[in-house]
């Protein structure tokens, strides 16, 4: 071989040793997803299970592995997961969602690949079909800084995931049933943490705490409904992350977690060696539901006290703790530059969308709406509708407005998309006329929430708003009769869900998608649909569009 030629091939030969290396590490996970039946409350009930587990196993990762997970349906009904927080950058063929993705039919599979890009926290995973998460199927998510990124608090002795959830104890198809029959909802049967009902004296522990040792409690409500209540015995909550952000490290004695919301705490193992519960109780209902878990100090055999702290009772507490977070700006996030190094008061605001919940009987069923139109999905996801081109035969964009209808107006039960200009600020009002606690999430980003209040919302409550600390998460409680602002830019190309959290609201409508679409249709913005995308509807047969560049 030449001099030029062995030159040459050593050049190659380092390129991909360079591209190799520089590739974030993989991680690889093989689940099979089927029936399986646990007994909460003494009752045998038919849940999803994954790989046999209830809850599911844990995806333990970094910042920006490479996270491919290739799942089975081994179910008699099709299939998704979605990935509640994790912002699949340029990525929403990952998403999991009806609208992005075609369901994993019954005895087949399909290869998630994704990354948490940039991220850092505690996430779950969870069923997005139907009222499929009713039965389970969800698991935690742990996302780790990278090494070279320090973390505001010293490395725990252990991290605990505490996964709370009310449950119903019906089967989900049969709530479904009950749903599309018209029916409301009732209260569950109970509340379960990692899907167990109240511990006993003598029960084994779900912990167990070194004395003098800090622990970290990754702490997710994956549940329908209610807001649950979060605290331990004795010990006092440090919290140090909400949704994916390291906060300022207030001390609480309980956390109020709405649905959908994940915390993360340091709980110091300061006390006299001996049985403690976990505690998770409802809030803003008329009864109070509550469950325990065991927490155990090693070595100690002396059990619990039976004497539980209440927790507290009015959402004016609850709006005052929220008010106490704040996000800490000179924490490094999964980059090296501090939080607060984005200046989100200091932006323009483009445009302001304010959506109002509602609900009415549209042919005498129950329906639940956003500013006037209830959600349902069609029969070919939207995102593939419109990769493909023929979403104009699938669904219409911007059936809704940016402010409200007037009371009265009939609702329209129809795919409910709207689209926003890439890359613009953009400020969006969630009201709540009615008189339950609701939870919105926003797939595909994380936002400001710069403020609540009462009543509905007008210009002059921006004077009102937090311009400076306001913790960037995904998912954020509305109060009866309230309102909640938040501010985000709209720089992730894709289909993503805006959808409340309390899911037969959810199911029977309220939720819709943000199309968000670069002028470019270039790879710097979005990716191309993967070629193991699943095909269903009217795509099936279809030539693939010409590819982004």
């Amino acid at each position: 071989m030449s001099t030029t030629k062995s030159g040459v091939a050593l050049a190659v030969l380092f390129l991909i040793f360079i591209s190799a290396r520089s590739e974030d590490p993989y991680l690889y996970f093989t689940w099979t997803v089927s029936y399986g039946i646990i007994s909460p409350f003494g009752v045998p009930q038919k849940v999803i299970m994954i790989n046999n587990q209830f809850p599911g196993p844990v995806i333990n990762c970094t910042s920006n592995n490479n996270i491919v997970v290739n799942v089975f349906n081994q179910l008699d009904e099709p299939f998704l997961l979605s990935w509640n927080g994790i912002q699949q950058r340029k990525n929403s063929w990952q998403d999991g969602m009806p609208g992005t993705n075609c369901p994993i039919p019954p005895g087949q599979n399909f290869t998630y690949h994704w990354q948490p890009k940039d991220q850092i926290g505690s996430f779950y995973y969870y069923p997005s079909i139907g009222m499929q998460k009713a039965a389970g199927g969800y698991g935690p998510i742990r996302v780790h800084s990278r090494l070279l990124i320090p973390v505001p608090f010293d490395p725990p002795a252990d991290e605990f995931d505490v996964l709370m959830s009310d449950w119903y104890g019906i089967s989900h198809k049969d709530l479904a049933r009950m749903l599309d029959s018209g029916r409301r909802l009732t209260r569950a049967r109970g509340v379960l943490v990692n899907g167990f009902a109240s511990a006993k004296p003598g029960d084994s522990p779900m912990f167990v705490m070194e004395a003098g040792k800090v622990y970290r409690f990754r702490v997710c409500n994956v549940g329908l409904k209610a807001s649950l209540n979060f605290r331990i015995q004795g010990h006092t909550l440090k919290l140090v992350e909400v949704d994916g952000s390291h906060t300022v490290q207030n001390v609480y004695n309980s956390l109020d977690v709405h649905a959908g919301q994940c915390y993360s705490v340091l709980v110091a193992a300061d006390q006299s060696p001996r049985d403690y519960y976990l505690v998770a109780s409802t809030r803003f209902q008329k009864t109070v539901q509550t469950t325990t878990a065991i927490i155990r100090y090693s070595g100690s055999n002396i059990p619990a006290n039976p004497d539980l702290r209440s927790a507290p009772t009015t959402w004016a507490w609850s709006l005052n703790q929220w008010r106490s977070f704040r996000w800490n700006l000179t924490a490094s996030a999964a980059r090296p530059n501090p939080q607060g190094s984005y200046h989100y008061g200091q932006i323009n605001i483009t445009r302001t969308i304010k959506l109002a919940s509602s609900t009415s009987a549209v042919d005498e069923k129950l329906r639940f709406a956003l500013n006037g139109v209830s959600h349902i999905d069609p029969t070919v996801p939207l995102k593939l509708a419109e990769y493909f081109g023929i979403n104009g035969t699938v669904f219409k964009y911007n059936l809704i407005s940016d402010e409200p209808p007037i009371p009265g107006t009939l609702v329209t039960i129809a795919p409910n998309v709207i689209t926003t200009v890439f890359r613009t600020f953009i400020e969006i009002i969630l009201e709540n006329p009615e008189r339950s606690i609701q939870s919105y999430h926003l797939n595909g980003y994380s936002f400001f929430p710069v403020g609540m209040g009462p009543g509905k919302w007008c210009p002059e409550n921006r004077n009102t708003y937090n311009l400076l600390d306001a913790v960037s998460r995904h998912t954020i409680q509305v109060y009866p009769s309230s309102w909640t602002a938040i501010m985000l830019t709209f720089d992730n190309a894709g289909m993503w869900n805006l959808r409340s959290e309390i899911w037969d609201r959810r199911y029977l409508g309220q939720q819709l998608y943000i199309s968000v679409l670069s002028p470019e249709r270039s790879l710097r913005d979005e990716y191309n649909m993967p070629l193991n995308a699943l095909r269903c509807g009217a795509i099936i047969d279809l030539p693939l569009p010409p590819p982004y560049s």
